[in-house]
């Protein structure tokens, strides 16, 4: 997959997450959203902030458990649940948030 921004090429991996993460700022999520059909919210930013934030601080990805437990614990119950993530990411919450974030695939993600 081929992702301009700004008239810029930037490589992504085969399954479209970005190959360099010092490639990433928000131009760069706007396209990788649009790439996947997604139309960015306050609550996808919200996410994808957190996710940005929490590998930042920790130096690795979470799995599926720890991710939806982070979020309650730093967002708040309402959004720390997998009803609420789902309603944003139907196709998978830690996949499509680490993906628009400029982040590696999630190991854990198929």
């Amino acid at each position: 997959m081929v992702l301009m921004v700004d008239g810029e090429v930037l490589a992504t991996t085969g399954q479209g997450f970005l190959a360099n993460l010092e490639d990433w700022n928000e131009k760069a999520a706007i396209c990788l959203a649009e790439a996947n059909h997604i139309r960015l919210t306050d609550a996808h930013w919200e996410l994808i902030w957190f996710m940005r934030n929490y590998y930042q601080q920790y130096k690795h990805l979470p799995n599926a458990r720890v991710f939806v437990k982070a979020i309650a614990k730093t967002l708040g119950e309402d959004k720390g649940n997998s009803r609420y993530l789902l309603k944003l990411f139907p196709d998978g919450p830690l996949k499509y948030t680490c993906k628009l974030a400029g982040l590696p695939k999630p190991p854990t993600c198929l």
